[in-house]
């Protein structure tokens, strides 16, 4: 079976800094849960971004779903697949309430807004957080805006979970919380984490970010 995502000899620098991505390459197959670490500044956050064409690579492909994505509206097919959880969930929640912020993307996808309610009410009780459902958004602890950014993406419906840090701002408590969330989840994901045992008991696979380049870890 072809790989759902595939990146393919990706470059990359930021002006005026040294390269961040000098050739790398990585496949998520169905099903995988593929853990990315690497030191800060590595370049892991901009594999993400490049998967859904916020970044564009100065040389090598991305392909993804079947197809190579080079414009712009190749990589809006991406996203509506591809589910892009950020390393801050204040990039992600702009709404004044919960439940505006969970129906905003299937609002725009075309639901009728009896069809958002009712998906928010499935994706907030699926994550055991509809008691969240009338807060105001702002006011929420940053544990809490994890949860809630990662129901925006679930709302959408994705084939592929891309998750940026995600235990960032998470006790304990709840990031035991996250993993059997996402543990019971279908979709395949790519998971950069700086947190060792968030990444061994989640991942099926894990690579690591060595100068600019993906090598394979036991």
């Amino acid at each position: 079976m072809a790989p759902l995502i595939e990146l393919t000899d990706l470059h990359f620098g930021y002006p005026g800094h040294e390269p961040v991505l000098k050739g790398a390459s990585l496949s998520l197959a169905e099903g995988e849960r593929l853990c990315v670490s690497g030191h800060n500044g590595a370049g892991k956050s901009t594999l993400l971004r490049m998967v859904v064409g916020l970044l564009k690579p100065h040389r090598g492909g991305v392909r993804a779903f079947g197809i190579d994505c080079r414009s712009e509206s190749d990589f809006q097919a991406v996203r509506r697949r591809a589910g892009f959880v950020f390393q801050d969930p204040d990039d992600q929640l702009f709404c004044p309430t919960v439940a505006e912020d969970i129906a905003f993307g299937p609002l725009n996808l075309g639901k009728t807004r009896e069809e958002a309610a009712r998906i928010v009410d499935r994706v907030l009780m699926q994550l055991d957080i509809f008691a969240f459902r009338d807060r105001v958004t702002y006011k929420l602890s940053g544990g809490e805006k994890r949860l809630v950014s990662l129901a925006t993406v679930l709302a959408m419906e994705p084939d592929v979970l891309l998750l940026d840090e995600p235990t960032n701002a998470l006790d304990e408590k709840n990031e035991g919380r996250l993993i059997d969330i996402l543990l019971s989840l279908p979709q395949a994901m790519i998971i950069v984490s700086h947190d060792a045992d968030f990444r061994e008991r989640l991942g099926t696979r894990a690579l690591r970010l060595e100068d600019g380049v993906l090598v394979s870890r036991s």
